[in-house]
Order: C-alpha cells, then sequence, then structure tokens
C-alpha cells in the first residue's frame, strides 16, 4: 500500500505535509499525471494531522517542511534570477512515512537547455536535508508553466511587477 501523502503548491505545501493522515491515490508506476486542472489548492478533507495516524511527529513535520522548501530554494534556472520554488515549477511533492520524497515539477520550456540537469540539482538539494531518506524527481508539461505561476519575490527577481 502507498503511504505517500500529496503535498500540493508551494503555498499549500506546509499544510499539506501536516495533512499526511489524508488518503490519497496510489500513483501509477512512473506516472504523477495532473487532472485538466492542476493540483495547486489545498487537499480537501482534514488539513492537520494528528500524531495517532501518522509515524512522523507533527515538529518533525514541520522541521521537514522547513527544510525541504529551504533546499528547493537553492535551486536556480541558470537563466532566470530566481529559484524553482518562487518560479513555480514544483507541482508537488510528496513525503512518505519513510521520509521518501518524490517531487513533481515542470520546467519553464521543454526545450530547457538544463533540463536533464535540473531534475539532478533538485534531487540532490532534497536528499541534503536531514531525515530524508531519499528523493526522486518527476518532470512533467501538463500542465504547462506559465507566468502566472510564479510569487511575488519572483516576479520581483526578473522585473515583473
Amino acid at each position: 500500500m502507498d503511504d505517500r501523502k500529496p503535498i500540493e503548491d508551494r503555498e499549500a505545501l506546509k499544510a499539506a505535509v501536516e495533512s499526511l493522515d489524508a488518503p490519497s491515490p496510489a500513483p501509477a508506476a512512473c506516472d504523477v499525471s495532473h487532472d485538466a486542472e492542476p493540483n495547486m489548492a489545498p487537499p480537501e478533507g482534514p488539513e492537520k494531522a494528528s500524531s495517532d495516524t501518522s509515524a512522523l511527529p507533527p515538529e518533525e513535520i514541520d522541521r521537514l517542511t522547513t527544510d525541504i522548501i529551504a533546499a528547493l530554494k537553492t535551486v536556480y534556472d541558470p537563466e532566470i534570477p530566481a529559484d524553482i520554488y518562487e518560479l513555480g515549477l514544483i507541482y508537488k511533492v510528496d513525503v512518505d512515512d519513510d521520509r521518501n520524497v518524490i517531487v513533481t515539477m515542470t520546467l519553464t520550456a521543454p526545450g530547457c537547455p538544463v533540463a536533464g540537469e535540473m531534475p539532478i540539482w533538485v534531487e540532490n538539494a532534497v536528499n541534503a536535508v536531514p531525515g530524508v531518506a531519499g528523493t526522486k524527481v518527476n518532470i512533467v508539461f501538463d500542465p504547462p508553466w506559465d507566468q502566472s505561476r510564479m510569487s511575488d519575490e519572483a516576479r520581483l527577481a526578473v522585473g515583473m511587477f
């Protein structure tokens, strides 16, 4: 049985990590896909994990969440002066009770010159977080990335204010 729980969108990342007890369907092997509407809203159902349903204590979930976000913010698209987290390239992060992480992300364009390297950068950054058992990065292009996914911080960094 797959015990990974979705962590949705950069705005909902922390809330979703805290909802590790929310049921999620098991992903098909080698397929992390999105519905017609991207899963960018906070998950439905319980928003807080109760300590008796998750193998990870709430303090550890908070620490992992903070550290994973910090790790993602160290990875930059070399052509854009903003990190991939603030650019909105991270679509989903799954963390299971064994601390395995799956990052579902996109690139600014399918022909991105660092398409082969960026997943390795993300994997290495998240694997460096104390307590993470391992990381897998899935690149998807549906839904396609666009500038509306950027945070205000990223817009400021690239001069789109």
